[in-house]
């Protein structure tokens, strides 16, 4: 395959994920289940926690549930055709913080969006399972301890590229692009909480549950 067409195949390939991530979840699922736009209350921001706040469990399942789809299936889909084209995996990291950056920059919601915290999940599945595991695991125990959401995924996304590292070349292969994908979607989502961080540290952070006012 020439250069050209290859090139062209990759651009196609991350476009499509950004658009993939685009996707907004949590405004179709409370729309199509008639509850107010998650854009509108609480946090205004268009993702399963903050619907979680109109007290519909299923509405945010389901919300966090394609978020993390979405991001899981852009990055399969490339590793699909990059394995079939024979592109680099460096394009398929590309497709994963492209997906990511199509949730926090969606064109849909005139490039604003979520925060990322599902995706990115969903994302560093495609990448390395394991990895994911433990990076929920340890979201999980943070939030059962703290009940702040937002506390469990800015820990979690700075735990997330040194689990990668630590574990590179013991548990799984070390792969430098997947390594970089995963250091730049752990940044812009810590970059993303920067009002959730100024609210912990005085004491006004919503806790997990809680309601809209």
């Amino acid at each position: 395959m020439s250069v050209i067409p290859t090139i062209v195949i990759a651009f196609g390939m991350m476009l499509a994920s950004y658009l993939l991530g685009s996707v907004p979840f949590a405004v179709v699922v409370s729309r199509a289940m008639g509850l107010a736009d998650p854009r509108t209350f609480g946090s205004k921001n268009p993702g399963a926690t903050n619907v979680l706040r109109t007290g519909n469990k299923t509405a945010a399942a389901l919300t966090l549930l394609g978020d993390a789809a979405k991001g899981w299936l852009a990055v399969f889909a490339a590793g699909y055709v990059a394995q079939r084209f024979g592109i680099p995996s460096s394009v398929v990291a590309g497709c994963a913080v492209a997906a990511f950056l199509g949730h926090v920059f969606p064109v849909f919601l005139g490039f604003k969006g979520g925060k990322g915290v599902a995706t990115a999940l969903g994302v560093i599945t495609a990448l390395n399972p394991w990895l994911a595991l433990a990076t929920a695991g340890t979201w999980l125990i943070l939030a059962y301890v703290t009940r702040y959401s937002s506390l469990s995924s800015i820990l979690a996304a700075i735990f997330a590229p040194l689990y990668y590292l630590l574990g590179g070349n013991v548990a799984w292969p070390l792969n430098k692009s997947f390594a970089l994908a995963i250091v730049v979607i752990s940044v812009v989502l810590v970059f993303r909480h920067q009002a959730n961080i100024s609210r912990l540290m005085t004491g006004k952070e919503s806790r997990i549950g809680s309601k809209k006012k």
